[in-house]
């Protein structure tokens, strides 16, 4: 088969699932409820569509195609809530379902950020409290997510493409089998032989 080679497991080797994975770690350690589902479930199609690979299933191959069309428009969702477009606000807690205030984990942990703490006891009502203030970061946060989301799409439209060529191949290979009879009972070089001793009594009438 054309797909033997290592290339056929492009889309779905080990540089694209590390790519989930760390993104998953982060958003773990950020608490992000919403990214968290959908990066499992991402991991989980990434299995599937390598699984279907080397095992020449094609519609495996076709699940994580459409899975990507899903994957980029949530992306897009991302890269959205984090640039406040539509009425979106990043501060809100919809990535966490409303179950708690966290942020991003990069919003005290970005490049070059400096992560104080000022007591808040002598406010009335918030003793044993503390205020949390970041400064000095390189990069804000929010851009760092645009960053993450945005090399998601990239890596999701190239596994797009390359799922595409793969189940072209395959569907290219068995089609090939079936002309030369491959699933065929009876092929059509079959050739019917007759006992010797028939031939020889045709022979002599």
């Amino acid at each position: 088969k054309h797909c033997v080679s290592k290339t056929c497991n492009f889309p779905f080797s080990s540089p694209f699932q590390l790519a989930a994975l760390e993104r998953q770690v982060f958003d773990f350690l950020g608490y992000q409820w919403a990214p968290i589902l959908a990066n499992f479930l991402h991991i989980i199609i990434v299995i599937l569509g390598l699984f279907g690979t080397i095992q020449y299933r094609p519609r495996y191959i076709v699940v994580y195609a459409i899975w990507t069309a899903i994957w980029v428009t949530w992306n897009i969702f991302i890269i959205c809530f984090y640039l406040e477009v539509g009425g979106l606000s990043k501060d809100s807690e919809l990535l966490t379902f409303n179950i708690s205030r966290h942020q991003s984990w990069w919003s005290e942990n970005g490049p070059g950020c400096v992560r104080k703490e000022a007591s808040m006891s002598g406010i009335k009502g918030l003793d044993n409290h503390s205020y949390i203030s970041v400064i000095g970061c390189a990069l804000e946060y929010r851009y760092i997510e645009v960053m993450h989301s945005s090399f998601q799409i990239l890596i999701a439209l190239v596994g797009f493409v390359y799922a595409c060529y793969v189940v072209s191949v395959f569907t290219e290979e068995e089609d090939s089998f079936d002309f030369i009879g491959g699933f065929d009972p009876f092929p059509l070089y079959h050739v019917n032989e007759k006992p010797t001793n028939l031939l020889f009594k045709q022979t002599y009438l």
